[in-house]
Parts: structure tokens; sequence; C-alpha cells
């Protein structure tokens, strides 16, 4: 009698550990993206802040709106590929920072499919881990090949 009792309240604990888990899944994405965005804002605002206090002149350009294609223009300061932005960052320039964060911000999405891996692993979902894998797969080489 009592392994009949045993199975139908398995089944509730199952459920309720799923639910768990899946709540706990959701704010691990959820801090993932608050974090990054916050963090991609700050390291933005930091590199405008020595952007303009290093190069007071590129804030005039912003002063009527109509010459901030002087800024991100080939050749200008704005760093336009890794090797100018390592050398932007190691110059402590603010245009290298605004670009990392900016960088910072489009790997954001990016990274919250990494953890979604990881939350289908963990979740014990082999078919979507195959498939989040394939989504991460996808977007990492459109980064490389682009």
């Amino acid at each position: 009698m009592n392994a009949g009792h045993h199975g139908p309240r398995a089944a509730p604990l199952q459920a309720a550990e799923l639910t768990r888990r899946v709540r706990q899944v959701e704010l691990a994405i959820s801090w993932v993206l608050r974090i990054g965005v916050l963090v991609s804002v700050l390291v933005i605002a930091v590199g405008l802040l020595l952007m303009f206090l290093h190069h007071p002149q590129q804030a005039r350009l912003l002063d009527d709106g109509s010459n901030y294609r002087a800024l991100v223009r080939p050749g200008a300061d704005f760093p336009h590929n890794l090797a100018q932005l390592r050398a932007a960052l190691a110059a402590g320039r603010g245009s290298g920072v605004v670009v990392l964060g900016v960088l910072l911000l489009i790997f954001t999405p990016v990274l919250r499919v990494a953890v979604s891996v990881l939350s289908f692993v963990y979740e014990r979902d082999p078919p979507m881990v195959l498939v989040t894998l394939f989504v991460l797969l996808v977007l990492v080489l459109s980064f490389v090949l682009a």
C-alpha cells in the first residue's frame, strides 16, 4: 500500500522541483540582461565623459546635431576594428571606451543565450540544449564572419 502512495506524491514533488529550477533560470537570465545593460551603459557614459574632457571640440560637434557624422566617419577618432580598439583603450581614449561599451551591449544577448544553454543543462532538457547551442553557434559565427 505504501508503494501506491509514494507514486502519486512523487509527481507533485517533481513538478515543484521543476518549477523551482525554471524560476532560478529565469532569475539568472534576467540578471545577466540587467547587469549587461547596466555595465555597458556605465562604460559608455565613462567613455563619453573621458572623450569630452580630453577633446572638448568633439562636444561642440554635437551642439547643433548636424556634425555628428564627423565623429563616426572612417578615419575619425572612433576605433573601427579590434586593433584600433586595443590601441584606443591602451591610450585611455574615451572613444575606445565608448566602443567597448557598445560591444558589451551587443554581446549581452549572446551571453544570455550562453546562460540559456547552461540553464537547459541544469533543467536536464537535452533537446533544448542542442537547439540553444545551435543558436549560440550561429550568433558567434555571425560575429566572426561579419
